[in-house]
C-alpha cells in the first residue's frame, strides 16, 4: 500500500501470530532483494480498537507513529467493518479515523508535544521553536535554528526559501543522528509558500529520503502555527501529494489525505527470519 508513494508492505497478523524481527524488516524492505518499501507495517488483533498496527522501518528499526501508514490501515479496517469510522492502536496510543472514501482519509493524529524531554532532546531548551542546532559554517550556516516537535515520533523543521536548494539526501543522516536527538530524528526542510500552505521534503528516521511523511507534515504545520507563519490549517505540498493538516481548536491535530492499495500476496514460509 501507499500514502502520497509513502509505500508500505502490510502484513496480516491478526489470524495467525507472527513472529517478525529488524532482519525481517530489514529483507522485505530492501528494494533490490526484497519486496521494497518504506516501512513494514504488521496488524495484529486489539482489545481497544479495531486493530493494531506495529511499524518498522526499512532498516529494521520500530517506531510508534506513521501517519500516511495510518491512513492506510484505517482504509482497510473501514472495508473490513463497512463503517467510515475505524480506530487505529499504535504503541503511541490510539488513533481515530473517518474514511470517506480512499482519496479522503481523516486521521486524527492527537495533541503535538513541544517540550523538549517530550521529543526528545539531550539537553534543555526552553524554546522549541527554535533550538541551537546548524550545518555549515559557524557564521555562515547552511541549515540553521529548527523547530522541534513530537507527534508520535521526535522531529526537526528547518525552514528555507527553496526545500529543493539544499541537499537533504546528504544532510538528513547527519542529522538524523546527530547527538541532540538521543531517539534519532525525523529530518525536513519546509517552506512557506502562503498563510495556508507549506513545501515540505522530509528525510524519515530510519527511512531515508521519502516522497511523504504524514508526521512530518503535521509536526510542519504545527510548528509554522506556533511561529506565526501561517494559520492552524494548512495545505502540505510533498514531493508524492498533497496533505490537508489542521491544528484544531482543541490542540488535536487532523491529517487528510488519500491511501492506495497496490497488490496483495502471500509469503512464502521461509521468507521470514526463524
Amino acid at each position: 500500500m501507499n500514502g502520497l508513494g509513502n509505500d508500505f508492505i502490510v502484513l496480516d497478523a491478526r489470524t495467525r501470530p507472527l513472529t517478525f524481527s529488524p532482519e525481517d524488516a530489514q529483507r522485505l524492505g530492501d528494494r533490490t532483494k526484497g519486496v521494497g518499501c518504506d516501512q513494514v507495517i504488521v496488524i495484529e488483533p486489539s482489545q481497544k480498537a479495531d486493530v493494531f498496527m506495529r511499524i518498522f522501518n526499512a532498516d529494521g528499526s520500530e517506531v510508534s507513529a506513521c501517519g500516511n501508514a495510518t491512513r492506510c490501515v484505517a482504509l482497510l479496517a473501514a472495508e473490513e467493518t463497512g463503517r467510515s469510522e475505524v480506530s487505529v492502536e499504535t504503541s503511541a496510543g490510539l488513533l481515530k479515523a473517518k474514511v470517506d472514501s480512499a482519496d479522503h482519509i481523516t486521521i486524527d493524529m492527537g495533541k503535538p508535544r513541544f517540550a523538549w524531554n517530550d521529543i526528545p532532546l539531550a539537553e534543555p531548551f526552553h524554546d522549541t521553536t527554535g533550538i541551537e542546532l546548524q550545518i555549515g559554517p559557524i557564521d555562515a550556516p547552511v541549515l540553521h535554528s529548527p523547530s522541534v516537535v513530537n507527534v508520535g515520533n521526535p522531529h526537526a523543521i528547518f525552514w528555507v526559501d527553496d526545500v529543493y536548494a539544499h541537499d537533504l539526501g546528504r544532510f538528513g543522516p547527519l542529522l538524523e543522528n546527530h547527538p541532540i536527538f538521543p531517539e534519532r530524528a525525523n529530518i525536513s526542510l519546509a517552506q512557506v509558500t502562503s498563510r495556508n500552505g507549506l513545501r515540505l521534503r522530509t528525510w524519515e528516521r530510519g527511512a531515508g529520503l521519502t516522497k511523504a511523511c504524514g508526521t512530518a507534515a503535521c509536526a510542519a504545520a504545527v510548528a509554522a502555527a506556533r511561529k506565526g507563519l501561517t494559520d492552524r490549517k494548512v495545505t502540505v505540498e510533498l514531493p508524492g501529494g498533497v496533505l490537508s493538516i489542521e491544528w484544531a481548536d482543541n490542540d488535536h491535530i487532523l491529517m487528510c489525505g488519500p491511501a492506495e492499495l497496490e497488490f496483495e500476496g502471500t509469503l512464502a514460509p521461509d521468507t521470514l527470519v526463524r
